[in-house]
Parts: C-alpha cells; sequence; structure tokens
C-alpha cells in the first residue's frame, strides 16, 4: 500500500501475493501515468520510492522484471528506488540472480528514507545505481 511520505518520497508497504504483483503494478502505473499527463516529458510528481519488503515471503521472476522496470521507470526521470526490510529468504533471490548490483538495498525503512533525504540535499552527488 503507497504511503505519500513526503512531496518526494514515497514508501510502499509490500506483502505477499496476490497483493505483490498489485502492489508493483500500481507503483509502474503511477509513473507512466503521471508521464502521460505531463505529454510524455519527465513529471514532478514522480516520486523517490521506498518498497518496504518486510512482509514478503516469496518473489517471482515475474516480481523480479516489475522490479526492473520500475527501477528503469524511475532512474530514467532522475528519481531513486531503494528496496528495505527484505527478508533473508527473499533476499537469497536477489543474490542468486546477481540483482542484488543492480538495486540499492537499506537494512530498514528510516534508513532508507535518511539516505534519499542525504543524497538529495544539494551538492550530494548520488549513487548511479
Amino acid at each position: 500500500m503507497p504511503n505519500d511520505w513526503s512531496e518526494e518520497i514515497r514508501i510502499i508497504e509490500l506483502a505477499d501475493e496476490p497483493q505483490l504483483s498489485e502492489d508493483l503494478a500500481n507503483a509502474i502505473d503511477r509513473v507512466e501515468t503521471a508521464d502521460s499527463a505531463q505529454g510524455g516529458t519527465p513529471a514532478g510528481n514522480i516520486k523517490h520510492t521506498v518498497l518496504n519488503f518486510a512482509g514478503v515471503r516469496y518473489m517471482s521472476s515475474s516480481h523480479l522484471a516489475q522490479l526492473i522496470r520500475l527501477r528503469k521507470l524511475l532512474a530514467g526521470r532522475q528519481k531513486v528506488l531503494l528496496l528495505c526490510a527484505v527478508p533473508d529468504n527473499v533476499w537469497s533471490i536477489f543474490l542468486i540472480s546477481g540483482l542484488d548490483r543492480v538495486f540499492r538495498f537499506a537494512p530498514d525503512p528510516l534508513t532508507a528514507l535518511a539516505t534519499i533525504q542525504l543524497e538529495n540535499t544539494p551538492g550530494h552527488e548520488q549513487d548511479p545505481r
């Protein structure tokens, strides 16, 4: 379920299926819809996104594909996607697939929020992932 934490950051609390696929699809749709509302130009109302995986126990390849698509959409708009509170069994999927080197992770939502806020202060260089 999405929660706009600030004007710049959205937190999405993820849960297992069937909610997981729907939440990821909605996150993708929000970015694409915001673009189309702005005539295809990067929209100011697209937010940095934190995905909280604390409630997720299983992920499939289709979930990984949705995550990759969301990351690509946000990165193309200079927005951060940060995954946090990833349980060990889900973390192993990222490790085995090599996606631990593609996505950015934080141990918990507060650290994720602080990371995004610090990186978006003037004069701070952002991690290219």
